[in-house]
């Protein structure tokens, strides 16, 4: 073969060598750190392409953060102490005289909430008058976003949109004076964030206040609840009960509610109302009527064979915790292998004609006790 020839085909091959397009790609192709944790992307070249220069760049094409270093040989991306400001998307470009070749990883960062109020408070209103406070949060994963009463662990009514959760009022009440609190919450944590809100009276408006707030009276009892009110001119006061008329007996007296006999339904929310040409106000007293055991048992006859097992229930309707003690009437100890259990449940897995008689459950609360009782035959 003609030298020339030969000369031809070994540039060529050098040529298709020399002047191949990198292949690039990144491991690994999407990862998810957790804020102020390390992590690392390596770029490789996957054929024998010569000449490479390999660069890392920020898909949007600005410039790396602080926090992000290139290896030596500019194949290895590391971040440490990954901020959520680092989460997107990273190329590595590959380059030589015939080309370039590209890939990209994706980087995201788990953070907990950060949470914001607008306005931050202490906020100041009349009473009538609206108010209201938005709660935005930002996180990953995105946070979820909620309102309490500091002090109570019950969840306010609020507004919800895509990005906030508002709290308002529409006329504000000398009772929604309070501390409250905006809660973020994801898989990272939970952060919380408070705002006072200051109801201010206007002159002649009504206040309301009540003697106590909470009460806990046992059944059969009589209780007053006592309201007071100032205001220009003289408030009226008037009584009620929350999703409840007030009891069929009770009465009114100058702003004193007395309640008599009451019963474990008379247990509830009740509220004093002032009012006057400048507006209402109301206070509340919530009240829980604690009742003694009363005690049943279930059978109360029951009729075995030598051999059977026998199987009583004590119930009792009451205020708990309550307690259960069987016994035998006239005897000091139960049947042998007799098992009772905490709920009231006696059990004998083999009775005796000896066993019959009269078994007695004693339910017992802090209030007092009472006692039922099942007649047992075992015949022989």
């Amino acid at each position: 073969m003609d030298l020339s020839l030969w000369g031809l085909i070994l540039c060529s091959l050098i040529i298709s060598v020399a002047g191949q397009t990198p292949v690039v790609s990144v491991e690994p192709r999407a990862v998810t750190v957790r804020q102020g944790e390390s992590v690392s992307f390596r770029c490789r070249v996957g054929n024998d392409a010569q000449g490479i220069h390999l660069e890392w760049r920020r898909a949007n094409n600005q410039a790396l953060p602080d926090n992000a270093k290139i290896g030596p040989d500019g194949a290895v991306l590391t971040f440490a102490n990954a901020k959520p400001g680092n989460q997107g998307q990273y190329r590595c470009v590959a380059a030589n005289s015939a080309g370039r070749g590209m890939a990209s990883a994706t980087l995201n960062v788990k953070f907990p909430p950060k949470v914001r109020l607008t306005p931050t408070g202490p906020l100041h209103v009349k009473v009538g008058h609206g108010v209201s406070v938005v709660c935005r949060a930002t996180g990953r994963p995105q946070p979820t976003l909620s309102w309490k009463r500091q002090g109570s662990t019950l969840q306010l009514f609020t507004t919800e949109t895509n990005d906030a959760n508002t709290i308002q009022w529409d006329a504000a009440r000398l009772e929604d004076s309070g501390i409250y609190i905006c809660q973020g919450e994801n898989s990272e944590g939970v952060t919380e964030v408070k705002v006072k809100i200051i109801v201010e009276a206007g002159p002649g408006v009504p206040v309301a206040t009540v003697s106590t707030t909470e009460m806990t009276v046992v059944e059969g009892h009589t209780v007053t609840m006592s309201c007071q009110a100032t205001g220009s001119p003289p408030p009226e006061i008037s009584w009620s009960k929350l999703r409840a008329p007030l009891p069929w007996k009770h009465s009114v007296v100058d702003g004193t509610l007395t309640l008599s006999n009451v019963g474990r339904q008379d247990s509830g929310q009740y509220i004093c109302n002032a009012t006057n040409i400048h507006g209402y106000s109301e206070a509340y007293t919530q009240m829980e009527v604690e009742t003694p055991p009363y005690a049943t048992c279930m059978p109360e006859q029951v009729r075995l064979r030598a051999g059977d097992s026998l199987s009583l229930q004590c119930l009792a309707h009451g205020s708990h915790p309550i307690h259960f003690v069987w016994s035998r009437a006239g005897r000091a100890s139960l049947p042998a292998g007799a098992m009772t259990t905490k709920d009231g449940k006696l059990t004998v897995g083999h009775v005796q004609a000896s066993d019959s008689g009269t078994y007695k459950c004693v339910a017992t609360n802090h209030i007092g006790s009472s006692e039922a009782t099942a007649r047992v035959n075992v015949r022989a």
